[in-house]
């Protein structure tokens, strides 16, 4: 859509044309969804804070005056919303950020967390870049974009307005001038934050990814393999093919139990003591289908009781796959989050 033709429509939204409107911002969802993620670190509040700002925008419409792009004055909005939201508030985390490993020799039975502000994986199908039109050419694929784990934690530990000059210069790539246009601050404040910001990402994120590239949306064949053998180990209950798949340093974690494990002994460990694989009923009481979360391989696995019909939904898990290791796998057991991977809550008996 060039620019007249945007106008057309942005003259028939300010006369009351919703349907106008909505065809002017529905196409900046996807990507505003992702800025408001990275904002919040949680899926659930990222599609409410884009209601929010679509609403917000509607209300607001006759203050557009045209002097930026829409999609520039959209995430505006966005930004402000979110820092509202993040006034005062906690940050997001997993497990490992709270506490040290547990051993599996004494752990106690699992407690679920609901008061901690849990960090939330991102569906990679509703990520995915777009191609951007011509007429906008700032909507671009940006290079060091991220949305990995491991950077969305470490953003977390960053005060909310240096979170938000960090997304917008670092990650989409805005100049310091429009940043601080959208903040409503000087180009000197917002280069001071930037700098602020960097320093105290790199004190958050492991040494190796302090330099982060736009993961690939499609795995690899090799990571492929991995998960098919992750996937067959988890059905069949086979620990020793699982220990085989897991680095000697992996960490697993499962968010909203306070949990969490560190190396291969203790993960393995762990699985022993809580699948009772000897059990001559527990083979096949997992089934796993493949997804994609955070530019990482995932799988979603399905439960099935001794007295149940079929399989229901238990957790998502993200992993990171190196060197065709697993060295870390985070299980999300947040139900809420099937629909939003577009998965079934439940498997029948026989596929």
């Amino acid at each position: 859509m060039g620019a007249g033709g945007e106008d057309v429509i942005v003259a028939a939204a300010r006369a009351g044309d919703e349907p106008a409107f909505a065809a002017l911002v529905e196409r900046h969802r996807a990507e505003l969804r992702v800025h408001c993620y990275r904002m919040l670190g949680s899926f659930d509040e990222a599609e409410d804070l884009v209601q929010e700002t679509f609403l917000r925008a509607w209300k607001n419409l006759g203050g557009f005056e045209g002097r930026s792009t829409l999609r520039a004055w959209l995430y505006r909005i966005a930004t402000n919303a979110c820092l509202d939201v993040l006034d005062g508030r906690a940050h997001r985390v997993l497990p490992h950020h709270r506490t040290g490993p547990s051993d599996p020799r004494t752990a106690q039975p699992m407690e679920l967390r609901t008061d901690i502000p849990w960090l939330q994986p991102f569906p990679d199908r509703l990520w995915e870049p777009v191609a951007p039109s011509e007429d906008e050419p700032d909507t671009a694929v940006v290079r060091r974009e991220t949305i990995e784990l491991a950077f969305l934690a470490a953003i977390q530990y960053l005060p909310p307005r240096q979170r938000a000059v960090l997304i917008l210069r670092d990650v989409l790539g805005w100049p310091a001038k429009q940043t601080a246009e959208l903040l409503e601050g000087s180009v000197a404040s917002v280069n001071s934050a930037l700098q602020r910001a960097r320093a105290r990402l790199r004190e958050q994120l492991p040494e190796r990814r302090l330099e982060w590239t736009r993961p690939s949306t499609e795995p690899t064949e090799r990571e492929r393999a991995v998960l098919r053998r992750y996937m067959d180990a988890m059905e069949r209950a086979d620990l020793a093919v699982l220990a085989d798949l897991l680095a000697e340093d992996v960490r697993t974690t499962m968010p909203p139990y306070p949990l969490w494990f560190q190396g291969r002994e203790a993960v393995v460990a762990a699985l022993a003591a809580s699948w009772d694989a000897d059990a001559p009923d527990y083979v096949g009481r997992f089934q796993m289908l493949p997804t994609r979360a955070n530019g990482h391989p995932a799988v979603a696995a399905y439960v099935r009781g001794r007295d149940d019909p079929g399989y229901r939904a238990f957790a998502i898990s993200v992993l990171r796959i190196e060197d065709d290791h697993i060295v870390e796998a985070v299980a999300f057991h947040d139900l809420g989050l099937f629909s939003a991977f577009d998965l079934p809550m439940a498997l029948p008996a026989h596929r």
